[in-house]
């Protein structure tokens, strides 16, 4: 019953997070929308205290599945590398945000964008 609660409650408060306008909060949301997943997978493993799944050592009833297991390490690695994704797009953003357009020379979208301001002019012809 925790376990199913615990759940409930990560679930909805990263679905929540992820509804969010900003994308920092909807990073956190699909992090606790993550761990909730995980919770959940691992439950449906058996909460009980059981055996390691290792074959012929005893009772197969009162072995633990592996499978559970293995699915939540998997979801652990994606959640992993989407939030490092998400994170990446962040960053950008932010980046994106120093008031220029993001390209070299130019002062704002407005203004014109000069390449060669402090450099030699280019010759045609070779070196």
């Amino acid at each position: 019953m925790t376990a199913a609660i615990a759940v409930g409650i990560l679930a909805g408060a990263g679905v929540y997070l992820i509804l969010q306008p900003h994308l920092l909060r909807v990073i956190f949301g699909f992090v606790l929308l993550g761990h909730g997943v995980n919770l959940l997978l691992v439950a449906a493993g058996g909460m009980a205290r059981r055996r390691a799944p290792l074959l012929g050592t005893g009772d197969l009833s009162q072995m633990a599945d592996p499978l559970p297991q293995a699915f939540v390490l998997t979801a652990i690695v994606i959640t992993f590398g989407i939030t490092i994704y998400l994170l990446a797009l962040v960053r950008a953003d932010q980046q994106g945000d120093d008031g220029g357009d993001g390209e070299p020379g130019g002062g704002g979208p407005d203004e014109p964008c000069d390449e060669t301001a402090g450099r030699a002019p280019r010759r045609a012809g070779p070196p």
